[in-house]
């Protein structure tokens, strides 16, 4: 079972091969194997989780993780109205495994991709929602998850998107200092 994922959203088109082949040395520094798979997606484990600020976090604890294109983004549907400018290009980045050990790893992971390549991160839900949701929407969840993140500093915004059912739903995405906030919340979950 696959776990949690976030978006990186890139604000200039670029060619995500170079952009992976960029970031491998860096990962090869605290992760091991740092394999290039097929079609040019990274694969690889931490090694070394104090690399990313994780202090008492065993290695072994966390899953496989992975990083490539996001073929998506950006996408028709998605109401983008709350940037500058809509993303150019996207990455994802995922734990290979589900459970919560592998929340905080890929926060971190993502936290420093994002300021690598100066990304804004879509955290692929709702922030603070419980999931997984039907097609009924709690309005009472839904006002705790808004101001949940509304407590945060940092920009964060909902990207309302098609829903196979026909409706509208959306997700949160934010800016590095949202994330950062995020990872230091008590109740820091992704989304899965």
């Amino acid at each position: 079972m696959s776990g949690p994922a976030v978006g990186l959203w890139l604000s200039e088109p670029c060619d995500v091969e170079d952009v992976l082949t960029d970031v491998a040395p860096w990962l090869r520094s605290f992760c091991e194997p740092v394999k290039v798979e097929a079609g040019g997606d990274l694969s690889f484990r931490v090694r070394d989780c104090a690399a990313l600020g994780l202090r008492g976090v065993a290695p072994q604890a966390a899953g496989a993780f992975w990083l490539s294109e996001d073929e998506c983004i950006p996408a028709e549907d998605e109401d983008y109205s709350a940037f500058s400018q809509p993303p150019a290009q996207g990455l994802v980045l995922a734990a290979g495994c589900s459970g919560a050990v592998n929340h905080m790893p890929l926060g971190h992971l993502a936290l420093a991709l994002a300021r690598r390549l100066g990304a804004l991160i879509d955290f692929d839900g709702v922030l603070g929602y419980p999931t997984p949701r039907d097609e009924t929407v709690d309005d009472a969840h839904l006002a705790r998850a808004r101001a949940l993140v509304a407590s945060l500093p940092g920009m964060v915004a909902e990207v309302s998107y098609d829903t196979g059912s026909g409706s509208r739903w959306f997700r949160h995405v934010g800016d590095v200092e949202f994330l950062a906030a995020w990872l230091r919340h008590p109740e820091f979950h992704l989304v899965k």
